[in-house]
């Protein structure tokens, strides 16, 4: 019984069965009072309520027994036992039968016992209101009419006793006819009350659903900076851990202190804008709008978290995109007075008298051509990306099989590459594209080749792969041994048409990102105070789907 009730209550919503169950065991209730009453008032002498009982001995059994039944289903039900509607019916059936049998062993319709009958008629009939509590009715009026009836003709007892219990039948149908259409009025608006909670339930948790799912970041605080709620979206933006549940994990955590600094701000005056910050070196720039919940008491506030570098990758794409139209309009026009220059410069250099000054002008043009061209294919390109088709990547086996591959491309490259590849025991799968992604690594590699080459004079980086601090999502780092980047330029760096490198394009690490985007994983540069620059690729939790 416990463990049916706690089962209602979780799913919001009490069961017709449940509600049954409920009123037997009142009912049940009331019964051991009564049978407990009747017991009492056998140690009281009959003589001084001038009662004259016709079988005394039987009367007295009938009453132990009685109360033994109703003791022994209490006990039952105490012990978890549930009724089913077998044993309700037979319950009321055995009330209405035992108490007409104590009716006719004490003093037959004219004692007060008659007046239970009803109260015995009208539970049948609220707990099971149908066509047996009709039949409730007609058994107790057929027995009050027989008992009548015999003492009539066989004790020659009064006529009017007849009456009596033909009034006690009108009075049994009557509460028969009323209680049933009370019941069912009750249980229909049971019913709706039910539907409607079930709708109410359904909405709300399709509403969790929903903002569990919201790439924007939803987060209620109280004014000192508790959180009271967050999404997924939140948690992946302020720290980096996507959970399913939501509230649990992050009711303990601090807010950083960037968002509580604006916080802060915003309370003293509501009218200023939070200026954009980064939680962590490795995460996106973020921007948060507070308002208050509650406009009446302000307690709890919202807060809207927006990652605006997807924001400014936006229209950078929209822009890039429009360039890619255009450049694709006039790459025709541009490339063939490109190839005719690129093309003489070459007739040029094959010249017998062409002295060192004239070499180097036409090393110039040639160098230059190469780089308008590679422009020219960068633009196209993001008019042209196809969309990610992402798999399940055991991300270190694949990482192992991608070095083997850059390597051998680099066999005739003069230092000799040095790659080191450091993972640890316990990656996570990744879902990503991997020519894709590999695209992004060769990029990486390439740029991190060069820039140790130009440093150290060799040709080393250091790839690693490895584990978020949720042991849910697996990164890479690919690092080089290069001067690193200038203070303040860490962002810089995935601007499109920036770059530190004369002969580069500027367009590198940016169509690096873009391909991370697309497969919902983020590429960032790491401050981590050691030599050289490390860019890490953070991958997506493998079950949400792209």
């Amino acid at each position: 019984m416990a463990t049916d009730s706690v089962a209602a209550v979780s799913t919001g919503k009490r069961t017709p069965g449940f509600q049954q169950a409920k009123l037997f065991r009142i009912y049940n209730h009331y019964r051991v009072v009564i049978s407990l009453m009747l017991v009492a008032l056998l140690f009281v002498d009959p003589v001084n309520f001038d009662i004259h009982f016709r079988l005394l001995d039987y009367y007295q059994l009938g009453v132990m027994g009685y109360l033994a039944l109703n003791t022994f289903i209490a006990f039952t039900m105490l012990a978890g036992f549930q009724p089913g509607q077998r044993h309700i019916t037979l319950s009321i059936l055995l009330d209405i039968l035992i108490l007409h049998g104590l009716l006719f062993v004490s003093t037959g319709i004219t004692n007060g016992l008659a007046n239970l009958v009803i109260v015995s008629v009208a539970a049948g009939n609220i707990l099971t209101p149908s066509r047996m509590g009709t039949f409730y009715a007609a058994l107790a009026a057929i027995c009050s009419l027989s008992i009548s009836g015999w003492a009539a003709l066989t004790l020659g007892g009064p006529g009017d006793d007849i009456v009596r219990a033909g009034s006690l039948g009108i009075l049994y149908f009557a509460a028969a006819f009323i209680l049933q259409n009370i019941s069912r009025r009750m249980m229909s608006s049971e019913a709706l009350a039910s539907s409607r909670a079930q709708s109410i339930v359904e909405l709300e948790h399709i509403n969790q659903q929903i903002i569990q799912r919201m790439r924007t970041g939803i987060l209620v605080l109280d004014r000192y900076g508790h959180i009271r709620l967050a999404n997924a979206a939140a948690e992946e933006l302020l720290f980096g851990i996507p959970t399913d549940t939501g509230m649990p994990a992050t009711r303990s955590r601090a807010l950083p202190q960037p968002l509580k600094s604006g916080l802060d701000a915003w309370l003293k005056n509501p009218e200023k804008r939070t200026e954009p910050f980064q939680p962590a070196p490795t995460s996106p720039l973020l921007q948060v709008n507070f308002t208050p919940l509650d406009q009446e008491r302000g307690d709890q506030i919202l807060v809207f978290i927006e990652d605006m570098s997807k924001v400014t990758q936006q229209a950078q794409q929209m822009k890039l995109a429009s360039l890619g139209r255009l450049t694709a309009g006039i790459a025709h026009e541009i490339r063939n007075p490109l190839g005719a220059i690129s093309h003489a410069a070459q007739l040029m250099e094959e010249s017998p008298h062409l002295d060192s000054g004239d070499a180097q002008m036409l090393g110039i043009i040639r160098r230059h051509s190469r780089r308008v061209n590679g422009i020219i294919e960068n633009v196209l390109s993001l008019s042209r990306r196809k969309p990610a088709n992402a798999d399940l990547v055991d991300v270190g086996s694949w990482l192992t099989e991608f070095r083997t591959d850059f390597l051998q491309t680099q066999e005739n490259a003069i230092p000799a590459t040095v790659m080191t590849l450091n993972t640890v025991s316990a990656i996570p799968e990744a879902r990503f594209d991997k020519s894709q992604i590999e695209q992004v690594m060769v990029n990486l590699c390439d740029n991190g080749l060069r820039y140790s080459h130009q440093h150290t004079g060799e040709r080393k980086i250091e790839l690693c792969a490895g584990a978020t601090a949720d042991g849910e999502r697996a990164y890479v780092d690919v690092r080089d041994f290069g001067p690193g980047v200038a203070p303040g330029s860490s962002q810089l760096v995935f601007e499109p048409f920036y770059t530190t490198d004369k002969g580069g394009t500027g367009l590198g690490l940016y169509l690096a990102r873009e391909l991370c985007e697309a497969n919902q994983a983020h590429l960032s540069l790491v401050d981590d105070d050691q030599t050289g620059c490390c860019f890490r690729i953070t991958f997506a939790h493998p079950g949400r789907m792209i």
